[in-house]
């Protein structure tokens, strides 16, 4: 016990004397002020709040962020209509486009690989009646929605087809009006 206190005694002594300001805090003189080096000018990589410049032309790739991306399967997923579209239609191409089925409320999302500009292909219209068959067949719904949405860009997912309930049945985008 008395080697335990002699060894935290000198410790202590010999904190202060090993601290950066020389000790001087401890004995009651006025702290002199720390020399600073002057710091050099920011470098091209730490300007804009520490964000990694790039050379002019090269493309910044952010991380995507699967649930609002929908760029893969998230805690949105519909796991049962994944497992319904991949087991339906195993060879079909416009099922191989999918990137992620969400149920958001009582609408059907089926996110795609599809460019924007895919908007009434034929991919797009027969994602639609697929999810509709789903909705109606294995869901039960009278009222069935479903949105084909494409790949995330500027726009979010914009909406390449859809259905708006019952009453609609084309799977055609009729609004807002393709451009």
């Amino acid at each position: 016990m008395g080697l335990a206190a002699v060894t935290v005694a000198v410790l202590a002594v010999g904190g202060v004397f090993l601290r950066p300001d020389g000790g001087q805090a401890a004995s009651g003189a006025a702290p002199t002020p720390p020399k600073v080096a002057s710091a050099p000018a920011a470098t091209p990589a730490q300007a804009g709040g520490g964000a990694q410049v790039r050379a002019a032309g090269a493309k910044a790739k952010k991380a995507r962020d699967p649930a609002r991306t929908a760029s893969g399967p998230s805690e949105h997923t519909d796991v049962g209509a994944v497992s319904y579209f991949k087991q339906r239609w195993v060879r079909d191409k416009a099922v191989k486009r999918i990137t992620d089925i969400r149920t958001v409320g009582k609408y059907l999302r089926i996110y795609t690989d599809l460019p924007e500009s895919a908007h009434n292909s034929r991919s797009a219209i027969d994602l639609c009646k697929r999810g509709l068959e789903y909705l109606v067949q294995e869901v039960g719904d009278q009222h069935p929605v479903v949105f084909v949405q494409a790949e995330f860009g500027q726009n979010g997912n914009p909406v390449l087809a859809n259905i708006l309930g019952a009453g609609d049945r084309s799977c055609r985008l009729t609004h807002p009006a393709p451009n």
